[in-house]
Parts: structure tokens; sequence; C-alpha cells
């Protein structure tokens, strides 16, 4: 029973100090990083839980499949030459004040209702909690349109970044040449193996 309360906070600690890296550091591929540290410690959080299977896909599906798909949109981006704040203005001078209000509420959150469910078991979980078979029926029953809107945004995130990389880097089509001017030839490499 020690094992898990002290393997609990580990983890706690882990996807927090994960979910702040993803917020903190300036460089966007140790950024990426510090995602897959949470995610990875959700997955352990998910196992004390008693829930193989969610903590399997977290590991499988999202620090693995799109952390990689990630990994490579920020090394195909770059950003490494832009700044990551833009100048001082007055909208971005209240980010400290919600900050301070989110964590104000958190605390009265903790002290009003948290503190006192420390000593007991925690919540009775049913025989199929976590398996593919429960997870199968409220995906496909219940939260059908939720998971295939957030599958449509990741979609549309990934082509949005390509996009995006493309116009930056100047690799948008060449515009048409106007009329009565030849139009640009293209040189082309023959390779031969």
């Amino acid at each position: 029973m020690w094992f898990e309360q002290v393997l609990f906070f580990i983890a706690g600690a882990g996807a927090l100090a994960g979910a702040l890296g993803v917020v903190l550091l300036r460089n966007p591929f140790f950024s990426v990083l510090a995602l897959v540290v949470h995610l990875v410690t959700l997955a352990v959080l998910f196992l004390l839980l008693q829930a193989a299977f969610l903590a399997a896909a977290q590991v499988v599906v999202y620090a693995g499949a799109v952390m990689v798909l990630y990994i490579f949109v920020v090394a195909y981006i770059g950003g490494q030459d832009e700044a990551l704040r833009p100048d001082e203005s007055l909208i971005s001078s209240f980010g400290p004040l919600f900050a301070a209000a989110i964590a104000v509420e958190l605390c009265f959150a903790l002290i009003g209702s948290g503190l006192e469910a420390l000593d007991t078991r925690g919540a009775d979980i049913g025989p199929g909690f976590g398996s593919p078979g429960e997870i199968g029926a409220l995906l496909l029953r219940r939260f059908l349109v939720p998971f295939e809107a957030a599958s449509y945004l990741l979609l549309v995130a990934a082509v949005g970044a390509v996009v995006l990389a493309r116009r930056r880097r100047g690799l948008e089509e060449a515009p048409p040449a106007p009329q009565g001017e030849p139009a640009p030839t293209e040189e082309t490499l023959e390779v031969r193996v």
C-alpha cells in the first residue's frame, strides 16, 4: 500500500513537472519532450487506477505516435529564428493576473474539499473499468461525436502546420507569369543509379 502512495506522488510530481516544462521551456523540441514525460507519468497514474488498457493506449498512442508527429512538425517548422513572445502589450500583461486568480481558486478547491479525501480509499470502481470493451462501448456510443471531433482537430492542426511552414519558408507555388512574358523554365535534375 505504501508503494502505491509513493508512486502516486512521484507520478503526480512528474506530471506537473512535464506540464510546466511544456509551458515554460523556450525550445519547442524540449517542450515536446516534456509533454512526453507528462503523458508517460499520466500512464503511471492510470496504472495506479487499475486501468491497464488506458495506460497502454496512453503510452502507445499519445507518447508514441502523436509525439513522433509533433516532433516531426517541430523539426519541419523549426522556429528558432523567431521570438516566442510578441512585444509587450496590454493583453499580455493580464496573463499573470489570470494565472494568480486560477491559483487562488485551486487553493480554495483543494482546501475546501480535497483534504478530506486523503485518508479514504477512494471511489469504488466496477470490474470493467478501463477494459477494452468498456472503452469501445463508451467511444462508439456515448462519446462518438467528441471522439471524431478530436480526430478531425488533430488532422486540421497537422495540415495547418504544414501550410504555415510552407508559407514561412517561401515554398508557395509561383504566381503565373504576366501576359506577354515567357513563363519561367524549371530545371530538372536527372539521377541515374
